[in-house]
């Protein structure tokens, strides 16, 4: 008599608790937000949604937040790399200052940067005068949005170096390639996955940052207003549905752009095997 043998015991609780999950805590959130937004007509919608000061918003948003990711990816492979190739007093305290932008609170990172970045602050003194205007200022949400996507390429990364086998690269250098020609053979095509999925972490932690920007952006319509804070300014007018209708639009151009980035993923995993 044939035995039904499941990979995995409890595989129908673990199952359920999953469906559960998905359906209560994110999928009925997001379908209540698209039938709130249903509640306008498709020129209402695109009024909404289309305005000068929203593009303006859209394009700032997902801007900002990848050119935070893309210096993310280069910081990330560095600290990795530093973290994990080499022994150094302190390592330790360093390697556990990467999560610090983790446990604290994003409104206090915000508070801080813009406190530096000012006319008056420890680093604004030196900086503003040269021209470097890191507070209130396109730059400052670029700066912020690089100090709370740093851990997630780090923590991507670090463990993919710690298990890369080191005769790999002993077999390159044995045939006369240089430290680049390795890295760029043997290294980077391994590390590519996990590069690309902490970029994919770091820029979709930066769509969806408020609490830094708020205090660091001047909420200046047209200049350094982000798309959350236009949600927010538009829930403050009480005018709900056209707060949820561009807040459709940000998750469909979030998701569209996270499906192209998680392609692309399995695309160099395929190429790389």
């Amino acid at each position: 008599m044939a035995t039904n043998r499941k990979v995995l015991p409890g595989f129908s609780l673990a199952l359920g608790y999953t469906v559960f999950y998905l359906g209560f805590l994110v999928l009925m959130p997001v379908a209540a937000c698209f039938l709130k937004a249903g509640s306008l007509s498709f020129d209402e919608f695109w009024k909404a949604v289309w305005t000068d000061r929203a593009r303006s918003a859209y394009l700032l948003t997902f801007g900002a937040a990848a050119i935070a990711a893309v210096v993310n990816l280069f910081l990330g492979l560095i600290i990795s790399w530093v973290l994990v190739r080499y022994s150094f007093p302190g390592k330790k305290f360093i390697d556990s200052l990467v999560d610090l932008p983790l446990a604290l609170p994003t409104a206090v990172a915000g508070l801080v940067y813009s406190s530096l970045y000012v006319e008056s602050g420890w680093l604004g003194q030196y900086l503003v005068p040269i021209g470097i205007e890191a507070a209130y200022s396109r730059l400052a949400i670029v700066l912020v949005l690089i100090f709370i996507g740093l851990p997630f390429v780090v923590r991507t990364v670090q463990p993919i170096l710690e298990d890369l086998d080191p005769e790999s690269e002993e077999a390159a250098a044995s045939l006369g390639a240089t430290r680049w020609q390795s890295f760029r053979s043997v290294i980077l095509p391994t590390l590519l996955p996990a590069l690309i999925t902490g970029f994919a972490l770091a820029f979709a932690r930066g769509i969806g940052e408020y609490g830094a920007v708020v205090f660091v952006s001047g909420n200046m319509p047209f200049r350094t207003e982000i798309a959350p804070i236009l949600i927010v300014a538009r829930l403050e007018e009480f005018n709900y549905s056209e707060a949820t209708a561009i807040a459709v639009v940000l998750l469909v151009i979030s998701f569209a752009m996270l499906v192209l980035i998680n392609m692309l993923e399995r695309w160099s995993v395929r190429h790389e095997h």
